[in-house]
């Protein structure tokens, strides 16, 4: 990944929560193996019973949070 992020070009990849969540994992490897920091954006996603409002739990997780109700169905 570090490698590809050093071309001048738009770098997406996919992974699970547990890779990205509160900024860390790939996103915090990224940022410690580059020559520069790198903008990176995350997106998170959550499920609560009321969507109205992000809770507190899970406020801060990502740049971006989707909020999906917690009986949608999942796949693992």
């Amino acid at each position: 990944i570090t490698r590809q992020l050093e071309r001048k070009c738009l770098f997406l990849h996919f992974n699970g929560a547990y890779h990205s969540d509160n900024f860390e994992g790939i996103s915090w490897y990224i940022n410690h193996y580059s020559k520069k920091k790198k903008d990176i954006i995350t997106i998170s996603t959550v499920t609560q019973t009321d969507n109205s409002k992000l809770t507190a739990e899970n406020t801060g997780k990502a740049d971006f949070t989707i909020c999906v109700p917690e009986n949608m169905t999942r796949t693992y």
